[in-house]
């Protein structure tokens, strides 16, 4: 009888704690700073010592970026300029944070989505379905990210570290360098491509004037 108390209360401990993890993914891609980080990261520890299930925790975590992005994109398109250059708390802050955005949209393109909170994409007025699979991506690799590299962390840190739990922490670590190295090489071609527009017209040439 205690044990089956004892089994209900975890399970119920555990759906709650499923619950802030989707609520805290939901509320970093809705411009919230380093909440979601936090979070996805603590319960990914909390699961190298058994306590949730990581897999679970990764999907959950997963649906919350995706769906608190596209929350924070929809309120950001309607009245993002109206939050952010509103006069109250904290306007120089969201002011900085509209100019900043912009200046990571002029030279990131889309790929801005990765760092930029939902909001101030959608006070940019990016194009919707260019968001979704752009934020789909984002919040997949951050969560591959974030959440495997704690989970092999707090596993090595607790010494119940085992195979999987080091593979974790070397594939968390490789999905950020992986995104970082594909930001970069989008940024190079997009300046090459600003680049090869501006550049001044030189001789005609057949190849050119037939295919404009």
């Amino acid at each position: 009888m205690h044990a089956l108390a004892t089994a209900d209360t975890s399970s119920t401990l555990s759906a709650w704690a499923y619950l802030v993890v989707f609520a805290a993914a939901a509320a970093g891609y809705m411009g919230v700073p380093f909440i979601a980080t936090a979070v996805i990261g603590t319960a990914a520890v909390l699961a190298s010592q058994g306590k949730l299930n990581i897999a679970a925790v990764l999907v959950v975590a997963a649906i919350g970026c995706e769906v608190g992005g596209l929350g924070g994109f929809r309120i950001g398109y309607h009245w993002g300029r109206q939050l952010l250059e509103h006069p109250g708390p904290a306007l120089a802050q969201r002011k900085k944070a509209l100019a900043k955005g912009e200046q990571m949209y002029q030279k990131w393109g889309r790929a801005a989505v990765f760092v930029t909170p939902s909001v101030v994409s959608g006070a940019l007025a990016m194009k919707f379905g260019q968001f979704v699979v752009w934020n789909f991506f984002a919040g997949t690799a951050f969560v591959l990210a974030v959440g495997p590299a704690a989970y092999g962390a707090g596993a090595i840190s607790t010494g119940h570290h085992d195979a999987a739990s080091v593979g974790m922490l070397i594939g968390g670590i490789a999905v950020a360098a992986a995104c970082v190295i594909l930001a970069v090489r989008h940024r190079r071609r997009r300046k090459a491509r600003r680049s090869e527009v501006s550049a001044p017209a030189g001789p005609a040439d057949p190849a050119i004037r037939s295919n404009p």
